[in-house]
């Protein structure tokens, strides 16, 4: 840190850019982390439509299979009306294939799919025939029929009906038939093993990804929370901890330090000129303007600036009156009446310490102000007064021996001067009446706690 300290504004302007820098970076990577779980689960519903897909065209051959073999056996024209229902209305197999050709046309499970249409496609030529035979053997017009099986072309040979239905249902039904079968039900059984390995790959990578953008949203989410902290810190540093201080000196009336941001060093650098400004216009105030003549004490102008200034809070007012002065005076004249003045003023400012101010605010009244004090400190107070008293009780001279009364009041939080005053006159007053005690002391009130 450089000794002109480090511009708060500056400063600010870097953790906020730093902050709002990383808060986008979360934003950024929050965003990917949606769309790679987009991407995943959009790639999850296709995988598992084209395993549909393809368990539809085993399907749908095995429904081709069924109504031609039916079809053979019982000769009803429903099903072979089903058949061709499907094979040129419905078409599961080719819907099946076109959904997955919509992906890698390349892929493994692409091929072996199309392999199993092929051999259904394939396979179809011998239902064809086994229809052509069955029409034939049930006596049915060939032209009601679908092209397919008008141009089927029968093999020479002279076969009667039972002989074609048998030959019908032989084809449906015998080895070579069911191996195209099997072929066609392992071919789909790789694409579906294909695509499972597709996907299992695909979500491992997407698992990969996923995991990568958590941890980058971790140390972003670890980097604004270091941020804030270090906000956190350095405000407490530079600003919050070296006023904190201050204000304390400030009570003590000492310098400041010059530590902190530049804004803090400033204003200690500002305090401190004007401090030692304050200290040498109070050490130029005449001695007339502030002081009183007779006894050296502030006056009652130097009473008036000092308790307008001063931190009540943390201050007492204790006010004195000389008893049966007025009497004494009438007696013994007003020179006596200035020496016994002038005493009990030497004698107050000996009992109290230099940081304390004593003045002369009336003819017999004086008062001290103390600072940096608090109710804990009554039974000083006590003593002191009663160490006044004793010291003016022994005989200086020929003057005549004189006692004080005095009324105490400490300050308070919000606590005017004229409030402050108004409490040790009122104290002051009951001391005066009161015969068994020279000192009468404000009772601090006690504060409210909320019900």
């Amino acid at each position: 840190m450089k000794n002109n300290g480090i511009h708060l504004r500056k400063l600010n302007i870097v953790m906020l850019i730093t902050a709002v820098v990383f808060s986008v970076c979360l934003i950024i990577a929050m965003n990917m982390t949606g769309s790679i779980y987009n991407d995943a689960d959009k790639f999850t519903e296709q995988i598992i439509d084209r395993k549909n897909s393809s368990s539809e065209l085993m399907r749908a051959s095995d429904y081709l299979t069924e109504q031609m073999q039916v079809f053979t056996v019982t000769g009803n024209r429903q099903y072979l009306d089903n058949y061709f229902t499907e094979a040129k209305v419905t078409q599961r197999r080719e819907n099946a294939l076109q959904v997955l050709s919509q992906g890698n046309t390349r892929s493994a499970a692409y091929l072996d799919l199309s392999a199993a249409m092929d051999e259904s496609v394939n396979l179809m030529d011998t239902e064809y025939y086994a229809a052509r035979l069955t029409v034939e053997a049930y006596g049915y017009n060939i032209s009601e029929f679908p092209e397919e099986i008008q141009s089927v072309q029968l093999q020479p040979g002279d076969l009667s009906s039972e002989q074609m239905k048998e030959k019908a249902m032989l084809l449906m039904h015998g080895e070579e038939y069911q191996k195209s079968k099997d072929k066609i039900s392992s071919n789909i059984d790789h694409c579906l093993n294909e695509l499972d390995n597709e996907m299992e790959e695909k979500q491992k990578d997407y698992a990969e990804r996923l995991s990568r953008q958590m941890l980058i949203e971790n140390i972003l989410a670890i980097l604004i929370v270091i941020t804030m902290f270090a906000i956190v810190f350095i405000t407490y540093r530079l600003v919050i901890r070296p006023l904190k201080y201050s204000v304390e000196l400030i009570r003590d009336e000492q310098d400041l330090p010059v530590s902190g941001a530049y804004e803090i060093q400033f204003l200690a650098k500002t305090y401190n000129l004007m401090h030692h400004t304050n200290m040498q216009s109070k050490e130029k105030l005449t001695y007339e303007a502030s002081h009183d003549k007779l006894t050296g004490l502030y006056n009652r102008r130097g009473y008036d600036f000092l308790i307008d200034n001063i931190d009540l809070e943390t201050s007492t007012l204790i006010l004195f009156d000389i008893d049966h002065f007025k009497s004494i005076n009438d007696t013994y004249g007003h020179d006596i009446g200035d020496r016994i003045l002038a005493r009990v003023a030497n004698t107050i400012l000996s009992n109290f310490r230099a940081q304390d101010y004593a003045c002369r605010i009336g003819g017999d009244e004086m008062a001290v102000i103390m600072v940096h004090s608090s109710p804990s400190l009554i039974s000083l107070i006590e003593s002191k007064v009663k160490k006044i008293n004793q010291d003016l009780s022994e005989k200086e001279n020929d003057d005549p021996t004189v006692s004080v009364s005095c009324g105490v009041a400490f300050g308070e939080s919000g606590i005017s001067s004229d409030v402050l005053f108004k409490k040790a006159d009122t104290c002051l007053y009951e001391a005066k009446g009161d015969t068994q005690s020279s000192i009468s002391i404000s009772k601090p009130e006690k504060k409210k706690g909320k019900k």
